[in-house]
């Protein structure tokens, strides 16, 4: 029978913990009220939340950096959009962990939450990963701030799926940008670190940076496709999730149709409302059947698409 509980609302969550993360990281974890349980249960990895920023103060005027002097004065009208990096339901609480990056005056903002703030929030928004718990391996590539739903992604796959192997390649310009994981670094090996988050899980983890800060030195793309070259996994029993910037998200479109390996993507679009209803995120699609194109809307189709069905451009 369909369930005629509401897959969607408008809640209010209190702030647990903002705690800081290297430069310009952060990780907000928040408790939300008792009625989100209904929809929060069922929501999956890869859905994302709109954050109310418009009420939230500003930092102390010696804390806002250089180059967001002049955009931290503009009013802050809509919500803005953060995906998931765990959300763990209980008997009596809905808890969320959201990493973010300040990047602009709404993130400003949100770096002045404290514990027992009260923010405003519409959610869980738009479809999730679909997880092939048919298939034996699943690899996960997150480019940057891709990271976040992953995680996330990684953790129920690895409690779901107990036969799945799972391989995880992150990437990031250097190891400053992977601040926002539990870092494990080896002091005695520069370049050897470990990533807590997919650790605890013992999901195994191949790190890359552009300026072979950690890891692998080079693109994240380019590590996997060294990967698959030598393990040669069986297309037919593999799947391939990534999440991270658009031309990350490209390059591993490309390895998907040279491997022919199914490949889910998490796009980023601006996306006011979250709702569908302003029509600003849309995405441009093929139609698999003639080669016409048509669009879909990132928040509300998406913000999960399949790498062939969306029209790179």
């Amino acid at each position: 029978m369909e369930s005629h509980l509401p897959k969607k609302g408008i809640f209010t969550a209190s702030v647990l913990q903002n705690r800081k993360l290297g430069d310009k990281f952060y990780r907000i974890t928040i408790e939300l009220e008792n009625k989100a349980k209904n929809v929060f249960s069922a929501a999956v990895p890869g859905q994302f939340v709109e954050i109310d920023v418009s009420r939230l103060a500003l930092p102390p005027e010696n804390h806002v950096p250089a180059q967001y002097a002049d955009a931290s004065q503009r009013n802050v009208i809509l919500r803005r959009p953060f995906s998931f990096a765990d959300i763990m339901v209980s008997d009596t609480s809905v808890v969320a962990e959201i990493l973010y990056c300040v990047l602009g005056p709404a993130t400003l903002r949100m770096k002045t939450l404290k514990t027992g703030d009260i923010v405003s929030l519409i959610g869980p928004l738009g479809n999730g990963f679909s997880i092939a718990e048919k298939k034996k391996t699943s690899i996960l590539i997150a480019g940057g701030m891709g990271a976040p739903p992953l995680v996330h992604l990684s953790g129920l796959m690895k409690s779901q799926c107990k036969d799945m192997e799972i391989v995880v390649f992150v990437g990031a310009k250097s190891v400053s940008d992977l601040a926002f994981f539990d870092l494990k670094v080896d002091k005695l090996i520069k370049t050897k670190v470990s990533l807590g988050e997919f650790d605890k899980h013992k999901i195994k983890t191949h790190i890359s940076t552009d300026d072979g800060s950690a890891g692998s030195k080079g693109f994240v793309t380019d590590v996997l496709k060294d990967w698959l070259l030598k393990n040669k996994p069986d297309a037919k029993e593999t799947i391939m999730y990534a999440c991270g910037p658009e031309a990350m998200l490209l390059a591993s479109a490309a390895l998907s149709s040279e491997f022919k390996i199914p490949c889910q993507v998490s796009l980023e679009r601006r996306m006011a409302c979250g709702t569908g209803l302003c029509q600003s995120c849309a995405v441009k699609c093929l139609n698999k059947d003639d080669g016409s194109t048509f669009y879909k809307l990132c928040c509300k189709d998406g913000p999960i698409f399949w790498s062939d069905e969306v029209v790179w451009e």
